[in-house]
């Protein structure tokens, strides 16, 4: 844990870069202080609407596909919704699992949560029947909100539903029904806000749940460090909110009074509309969404208006060089490349000063974190360029996840399970999963950097390496490649670039053509299909 010595200038320093976004207002910093206490009492999402629908009660708060709410319009909802929940038996002892798409029934869920006290667990949409299950019998769910299309799911479920989203004839209790039909007065606050479970990708198996609990307002300072969010913008999340990368943006805009904008399914140029029609100040999503819009083409790019973007903010995947290269190339120097996970949280984050300096960087460490690099005897490393495993400390870092198991802990910081290497200006670059690495005819080599360079091939979309037995050489890499229309691309055409940039030994032996690669919804590559295929 850092020292009192640390603490003290780490503090005035995040002070510094939350008065610089506009969260300590001057000169009311009274108004700062009754925030940070909200936040204490009922949660980091629900304390600061009511502190947005109390100073401008008639400032929009959200915008999803049924139209806008005000601040105050979702300070009333949410407030009747939790009324409805203590009457039926919620209370800061419950677990409300939430299976819902982007929409206000989930915005909802969120507030009422927080004002109950309630935990709230964020359930994946792209869930199968036995993880559903599983999830909510070991993490002890009371009751679950959901969206019709998910219905199938509940049926291995006898608690307790409510019912977020229907296209057709509600079947069952609706929120809305709730909401509409119960006082809207404030709630007593409950004795602590109940925080988040997040759920781990889920690339291996049943996901682990990760519990979050922000500990102080302070913690947004690990974003805003270098990330010039500002009071009273506004966000359009492309990203879906169960997974963490939308869901520190959301937290963040609405802690600064800005307007968030939702949809419930991703379309790449229904989110340019999005950023025009709002004048979005930031677009969130995943590196995968991001390479959807810019695959269609300058013609349509150019259709819209997306000139009031100062942020792209792209995470929870790697970005390629020729992705963040293509974007800077389309939108100019606003990409934002966020490195960390669902356990660490904030690692590091690279501004576009970064990226040009250095394409395909995860950027520097921002106040309030620490990134260290360990060899695989646990000894620091701190010469630059030299590969050591990731560790990371916050205090929005988890503290284990809910069945009990923990990551990998060095002198107080978690591994993310990833290796990586800072460069001489102290940035970072992640080489690959710490189990990718493969060793073939006596040569360590990651994965990763032969992706980045197909990547870069005219004729592929996208690709994927993996580590393949071999019986001569221990491992060989396979290649997946995903060709672009319209271009003549074979097996030797793949090697011959890989060979043409990179030593023999990391030319892929094999290369198999798929039309995409297989995604969980978050964007993520399952690399265990790809190890499943012959």
């Amino acid at each position: 844990m850092p020292s009192i010595a640390t603490r003290i200038p780490e503090t005035l320093q995040s002070i510094r870069i939350l008065r610089r976004a506009g969260l300590v207002p001057l000169p009311r910093i009274d108004e700062g202080v009754r925030s940070l206490r909200l936040v204490k009492q009922i949660g980091v999402i629900a304390g600061p609407v009511r502190m947005s629908a109390r100073r401008d009660p008639r400032k929009l708060g959200l915008v999803d596909e049924l139209g806008p709410l005000t601040f105050r319009q979702l300070e009333g909802r949410s407030n009747a919704l939790a009324r409805a929940w203590a009457r039926r038996g919620l209370n800061e002892n419950s677990v409300i699992g939430v299976l819902c798409r982007d929409h206000r029934g989930l915005v909802d869920t969120m507030l009422a949560a927080g004002k109950l006290g309630a935990k709230l667990l964020l359930l994946n949409t792209g869930f199968a029947k036995p993880q559903f299950v599983d999830v909510i019998k070991r993490e002890n769910v009371s009751a679950l909100v959901y969206d019709e299309e998910f219905a199938d799911l509940l049926d291995a479920s006898d608690l307790p539903r409510y019912l977020a989203w229907t296209d057709g004839v509600a079947d069952g209790t609706t929120l809305e029904d709730l909401i509409v039909n119960t006082d809207d007065r404030p709630l007593p606050n409950p004795p602590k806000p109940g925080g988040f479970v997040l759920l781990t990708s889920g690339t291996t198996g049943t996901p682990k749940g990760a519990p979050r609990q922000v500990k102080s307002g302070l913690s947004a300072a690990q974003f805003l460090d270098r990330i010039p969010l500002r009071v009273n913008e506004c966000t359009v999340l492309a990203a879906p909110l169960f997974h963490g990368t939308a869901l520190s943006q959301f937290v963040l805009s609405f802690a600064l009074g800005c307007t968030v904008v939702v949809r419930r399914k991703f379309d790449p140029e229904a989110t340019l509309k999005m950023v025009q029609d709002n004048k979005a100040t930031e677009l969130v999503l995943v590196p995968t969404m991001l390479q959807r819009i810019l695959d269609l083409g300058d013609e349509v790019l150019n259709s819209y208006d997306t000139s009031s973007l100062r942020i792209i903010f792209s995470a929870g995947s790697a970005l390629s060089p020729e992705l963040g290269n293509r974007a800077t190339k389309a939108f100019g120097d606003v990409i934002y490349n966020l490195y960390g996970s669902t356990e660490v949280a904030v690692a590091t984050v690279a501004t576009p000063e970064d990226w040009r300096a250095a394409p395909g960087t995860v950027g520097k460490v921002p106040c309030g974190c620490r990134v260290q690099l360990y060899d695989d005897h646990g000894n620091r490393i701190t010469e630059p360029d030299v590969i050591g495993r990731v560790f990371v400390g916050s205090d929005l870092a988890f503290g284990g996840y809910t069945d009990g198991r923990n990551k990998e802990i060095i002198d107080g910081l978690l591994s993310s399970g990833d290796v990586g290497h800072f460069d001489a200006e102290g940035r970072l670059f992640i080489d690959g999963r710490d189990d990718e690495m493969i060793v073939s005819g006596g040569e360590n080599v990651f994965p990763v950097e032969v992706e980045n360079l197909l990547a870069e091939h005219p004729g592929v979309v996208e690709a994927a390496v993996i580590g393949v037995p071999d019986p001569d050489f221990g491992h060989r890499l396979r290649a997946f490649v995903v060709r672009r229309d319209g271009v003549e691309l074979d097996e030797a055409g793949v090697k011959d670039h890989v060979r043409a940039n990179l030593a023999r030994y990391k030319v892929p032996r094999d290369v198999r053509f798929l039309d995409s690669l297989p995604r969980n919804p978050t964007g993520k590559l399952l690399r265990n299909r790809l190890a499943e295929m012959e």
